[in-house]
């Protein structure tokens, strides 16, 4: 599960790590207003530096221009208007690109230098990890290609956490002088004990930064002025706070819809839909779609113990997807009963008409009395063609195609 930068911004700041004062709007007519607030909130004056940023689920904002600093109540209009009127194409997006719904608006702060911190999962050494960089601000898919001696990783113990001692020898590392060495390290800390706490996959600061020396403070301050996190789905029962934080909008409509009858849907980009009983036969059923020539349109698992109404539920969602033009149905069933999946083809004829080619292909418990109910059932399936095995349905379903 994804959240939005304004709320992993709130995430860090309940957290005790410093952030600069922000808001959100979701309207053009809010944009002067809020920015007078932010800025004088801040106390950088009513002329003062802010930054108005799209909140979607999706990188590369700054490149497509819905990242804009404004130093007046008029720009911070313009800002708004541009972004809450046009949709966000990014090399993360696509072509189609998003709505953008909502806006932050964030007093802007001077910046002497930029660092990247994160902390994730390394699969490789099944730990969490801290991974920083003093090259900040960039993505650091490309520095960790292009200067893979620029990333420091510090593995995280599971029990004991995080220790002080990792957080200043990383600190060291990045660079910071002075007291920034214990406000990095006071950052890292309570970054670390919030992706413990919540049931993280993702909490990441790009970038960290360290503001110019002033009187106030000669070594400047440590801040975070972006946020990322994403947490573990099977973890957010846990915590009705980060549940609230789900946006809907920001989510494939149909794999919404896929979840609330148990099925597992992930929409692709090809035009033939797949219905499939474990992940693992759905995963070989796209692969020899591919080989016979054909694109997938879908991953959709009904798993094992799926009901009627929810194989209903299934073509309904596989047929919503207006690029689909034809559907391959592949069942070996163990604990999956054939009849259950036959009825459930022959309920959703009956509810939702078949005018694109379907292949069916049923093998394993059950399979005589389900084959029988697509016999029974033919006079709603004029475009039904039933398979001997795997290679044949996707041989069938790609010569329909």
């Amino acid at each position: 599960m994804k959240i939005h930068e304004f709320q992993g911004r709130q995430i860090l700041a309940d957290a005790g790590v410093p952030v600069p004062a922000a808001a959100v709007i979701e309207s053009i007519e809010d944009a002067a207003t809020t920015y007078k607030q932010v800025v004088n909130e801040a106390g950088l004056g009513d002329q003062g530096l802010a930054v108005v940023k799209a909140q979607v689920h999706a990188g590369g904002r700054g490149k497509a221009g819905f990242v804009k600093l404004v130093r007046s109540p008029a720009e911070a209009e313009d800002a708004a208007r541009f972004m809450l009127s046009n949709k966000m194409v990014s090399v993360q997006t696509g072509p189609d690109g998003l709505d953008v719904n909502k806006l932050l608006i964030a007093a802007g702060v001077e910046i002497a230098h930029e660092y990247y911190l994160a902390i994730t999962t390394d699969r490789k050494s099944r730990r969490n990890v801290l991974i920083a960089s003093a090259e900040g601000g960039v993505e650091i898919e490309k520095v960790a290609a292009e200067k893979p001696d620029a990333i420091i990783t510090e593995p995280i113990d599971p029990l004991m956490g995080l220790q002080g001692h990792q957080a200043r020898r990383v600190a060291f590392a990045l660079g910071f002088k002075g007291k920034q060495v214990s406000q990095a390290v006071r950052i890292m800390l309570n970054l670390s004990r919030v992706f413990a706490s919540k049931d993280c996959t993702l909490a990441e600061i790009n970038p960290l930064i360290v503001t110019p020396a002033t009187t106030d403070h000669p070594d400047g301050q440590v801040l975070a002025i972006d946020a990322k996190f994403s947490f573990d789905d099977n973890g957010t029962f846990r915590h009705k706070d980060i549940q609230s934080l789900f946006d809907p909008t920001e989510e494939n409509a149909a794999e919404i819809r896929a979840k609330k009858f148990g099925l597992s849907y992930i929409a692709l980009d090809g035009n033939i839909g797949c219905l499939v009983n474990g992940a693992g036969l759905a995963m070989a059923t796209m692969d020899i779609i591919k080989l016979h020539g054909g694109e997938p349109a879908n991953f959709l698992d009904v798993g094992g113990s799926a009901t009627e109404e929810a194989v209903t539920e299934a073509f309904g969602i596989i047929l919503s997807d207006p690029q689909v033009k034809g559907i391959m149905v592949n069942i070996f069933g163990g604990i999956m009963d054939c009849a259950v999946i036959a009825r459930g083809i022959v309920n959703a004829a009956k509810l939702l008409g078949f005018s694109v080619p379907l292949v069916v292909r049923l093998e394993g418990t059950n399979v005589q009395a389900g084959r029988a109910i697509l016999k029974e059932g033919a006079m709603d399936l004029p475009t039904l063609q039933a398979a001997d095995d795997l290679a044949d349905a996707a041989e069938k379903i790609c010569q329909a195609v």
